[in-house]
């Protein structure tokens, strides 16, 4: 039996209630929905990025990133990927930022993808990510 690892980075703030930002186990990897909070400062809350869904999404996919290092896996070994988004006028600049930015990644094969709306996020924040991948 393989054990399971809670993964949190020290980069990212404490979770607001009893789970992980990440947890792998053998080789699976989930990342939890993360959002675009800046990474976290000792004695500062938890801060958005920024008020545009561009600023937010950077950090978000920043943010889920620095969880799939800390399980030893990177994009490539994602699976699927979950978008939240708080606005449905939202979907076409997302789909901008998120071909741009995964562009830039150098993927060799684009995982599978949804994209929902989702009203319940906390005040100010537009965008949630979560994340499967299978490593090896």
């Amino acid at each position: 039996m393989t054990d399971k690892t809670a993964l949190t980075p020290k980069t990212q703030t404490t979770p607001p209630a009893t789970f992980s930002h990440g947890v792998r186990k053998g080789n699976i990897l989930q990342v939890a929905g993360q959002v675009g909070f800046l990474p976290a400062e000792e004695g500062r809350p938890p801060t958005p990025a920024g008020p545009t869904l561009r600023e937010q999404t950077l950090q978000t996919l920043a943010n889920v990133k620095a969880i799939l290092e800390e399980g030893g896996s990177g994009w490539d070994d994602a699976m699927m990927i979950r978008v939240y988004l708080t606005d449905t006028g939202h979907f076409a600049e997302m789909n901008e930022i998120y071909n741009q930015y995964f562009e830039e990644q150098g993927l060799t094969a684009p995982p599978a993808a949804r994209t929902t709306v989702y009203v319940g996020l906390p005040a100010g924040l537009l965008v949630e990510i979560d994340v499967l991948a299978v490593l090896g």
